[in-house]
């Protein structure tokens, strides 16, 4: 049960288990690679990128944690049906906007769960660590934006549900495709500055990628 947000975000960072243990190792990671983006590079020196990193790593927090509700290998499945991963993929069925969607559900997803439970969750594991490093930002904000996509279709008539959450959250995902995050204070920002630096010289396949 939620109590408010400074007691829960306590909870969550002090929580025992190792997922715990890697939010900490990305958190001192991406503080560090933040801070050493701040004293080698002038330009990144600004409000606008320091808050460009805040945004990315709160919303890889998010993802992050909405990840611990479905660990492998249960997703995690109650004996009643409730509360896993297989029940919100059940919600799916019944609540989706289009039937096509809600088929798709029902007649390929749910038959092969254990196909595509894994997938589900080495998505939203891999759209954190992007986020929160700031690592390939843009391919993050992809696979975020179409799994928010997914969601809020997926969930559109659920009486539960409030779905401009889910339109909200791909609008965010969807503005960290276009304007690439971890250029701020992130991994990228450190890649894109050593791959300027010998543009002249590369390969053209290089500078492509």
């Amino acid at each position: 049960m939620r109590v408010n947000p400074f007691v829960d975000a306590f909870k969550f960072l002090f929580h025992s288990g190792w997922p715990t243990l890697v939010f900490w190792l990305l958190m001192v990671a991406s503080i560090a690679v933040a801070i050493l983006n701040f004293r080698r590079d002038p330009k990144q020196r600004s409000a606008v990128k320091i808050w460009n990193w805040l945004a990315r790593f709160f919303i890889g927090a998010m993802w992050w944690e909405q990840s611990l509700w479905k660990l492998p290998p249960t997703y995690p499945d109650q004996p009643d049906g409730s509360g896993g991963l297989r029940y919100w993929m059940g919600e799916m069925v019944k609540n989706a906007a289009f039937p096509i969607h809600s088929d798709l559900v029902k007649n390929v997803v749910l038959p092969h769960f254990q196909l595509f439970a894994p997938q589900v969750y080495l998505g939203e594991v891999l759209i954190a660590i992007s986020l929160i490093l700031g690592l390939f930002s843009r391919l993050g904000g992809l696979l975020g934006t179409l799994l928010a996509i997914n969601l809020w279709l997926g969930l559109y008539r659920a009486p539960s549900e409030w779905p401009w959450t889910y339109f909200f959250l791909a609008m965010i995902q969807i503005m960290f495709l276009v304007y690439a995050p971890g250029r701020s204070l992130g991994v990228d920002a450190m890649l894109i500055s050593r791959e300027r630096a010998g543009m002249a010289t590369s390969p053209w396949w290089k500078r492509l990628l």
